[in-house]
Order: C-alpha cells, then sequence, then structure tokens
C-alpha cells in the first residue's frame, strides 16, 4: 500500500449559517460538480484524532503555533473501505497532508497499542507514527463526526466543501462502532464551509465566496471537539 504524496495548498475556514450554504451551492452548481464519491451529494466523514502526552496538537493549535502537526485515522459512511492514517501538517501559510491506508485488522492492531507493524510497513508516514506513538505516548484523544458536501473543481485543485452537523464522541475509539454517543458542538444554524487551492483561488470562486461578507474562523473542528471532551469530562458526564 502506497504512502500518498505530500500535496501542499491553501486551506480557508468560514463560520456560515445554512442559508449562506444554499446561496453559495446554488452558484457553485454553474461551474463546479460534486465530488463523484459522495452519495446523495454527500458523505459522513469520521476522524480519530490522536494526541501525545503533553497534548502537543491540541496546546499548539490553540497557541496558533506555526509549525505543528496531527494525526488522525479517517474513515467514509462508517465502511472500512477506506481507512486512512493522515498526519496534516501546517507550516507558515500552507497546509500538507501525508496518508497511507491501513487494513481494519492494522487499525484493530494502533487501537491495542501493538505498534510492531508499523515498521514492517515502507511508508515514512507509518515509521513517524510508530516512533511518536512509542515515544511520546501518541493515543487516541477523540472522534470527530460530520456530514460533508463536498465541490470540486479544475481537477480538484480546488475544493469547497460545507461541513454540517459537526459531533464529538469520545466515549469509545472504535470508528466502525456506530453506537458511540457524540455530541453536537455548534448550534443548529451553523456550519463549517472549507475552501482548500493548491496554487490560487480562481476569480470566479472569490465571486461567489465574498469572503468579506463571511465569518473567518481559525478554530479546527478537532479542537472544538476536543473542548466538548474536556468540558463533558468536568461536568462528570463521562468516566
Amino acid at each position: 500500500m502506497a504512502e500518498k504524496k505530500k500535496t501542499y495548498r491553501h486551506e480557508l475556514k468560514y463560520l456560515i449559517s445554512y442559508r449562506e450554504k444554499d446561496i453559495i451551492a446554488e452558484k457553485l452548481k454553474n461551474f463546479a460538480k460534486i465530488d463523484k464519491h459522495a452519495i446523495n451529494g454527500q458523505y459522513f466523514i469520521r476522524s480519530l484524532y490522536f494526541d501525545d502526552i503533553g497534548h502537543s496538537a491540541y496546546e499548539e493549535k490553540m497557541a496558533g503555533t506555526s509549525e505543528r502537526k496531527k494525526y488522525r485515522i479517517r474513515i467514509y459512511n462508517l465502511s472500512d473501505d477506506v481507512i486512512s492514517l493522515e498526519c496534516k501538517k501546517k507550516s507558515g501559510n500552507y497546509i500538507y497532508k501525508t496518508s497511507a491506508r491501513l487494513t481494519r485488522k492494522e487499525f484493530e492492531k494502533i487501537l491495542a497499542c501493538d505498534f510492531g507493524f508499523l515498521l514492517q510497513r515502507p511508508e515514512e508516514l507509518l515509521h513517524e507514527f510508530y516512533v511518536q506513538s512509542v515515544t511520546n505516548v501518541l493515543r487516541p484523544e477523540v472522534i470527530v463526526d460530520y456530514d460533508r458536501i463536498p465541490y470540486i473543481y479544475d481537477g480538484g485543485t480546488v475544493r469547497i466543501t460545507f461541513d454540517m452537523h459537526v459531533r464529538s464522541a469520545f466515549e469509545g475509539f472504535d470508528v466502525f462502532d456506530g453506537s458511540i454517543p457524540s455530541y453536537e458542538v455548534m448550534d443548529g444554524t451553523k456550519l463549517i464551509m472549507e475552501v482548500k487551492y493548491t496554487e490560487y483561488l480562481p476569480d470566479i470562486f472569490r465571486s461567489i465566496i465574498s469572503p468579506d461578507s463571511l465569518i473567518y474562523t481559525a478554530a479546527s473542528k478537532f479542537t472544538l471537539c476536543d473542548d466538548i471532551k474536556r468540558e463533558k469530562y468536568a461536568l462528570g458526564v463521562s468516566s
């Protein structure tokens, strides 16, 4: 299973209303298209985020550290057809991501803290994940769930996604368990729109999105969900 090439990109995030989403999506339909992997126009994403013993991923994000990274395992529609271990890194104004496919058995080994197999794989990312898991006690932190409507343009160099019903789950980390309780992290009137592009954002997108009229947010779904976890534990909701 080959490691995917690192891709540099810009990533902008906006907190918008569902009405704003409908207006922007209607305009996008004229020149962009729904990702072919979407079912009835969207798909469900579940990501299991990891953090180390010092909670570096959370603390560095909250501090706005310019060079930072976080690890996650991602699946779609609760299926084990695609299981990706990913490392998302920020370097200055750029975001880049590396990923490697896992089998379900390999995922289960990671949950059981059986990391030896990672060194048997050729991917550099898996070796890096092994080192972090063994030396820095990298462990599952929180599950992030949401429903995504994905638009793509120009062969995928531009992606605009609407992430709805963002939910936090932490009472178990088996990503294939659909019964794990989850908690909404935003009120029902808002969602997150992400604009991702590799080189430049075409003017047609700028005219449709009108960034000046939208609320830019630096918050990540990971920190929003981890905040809910911290809040629930502080209130004694979870044991």
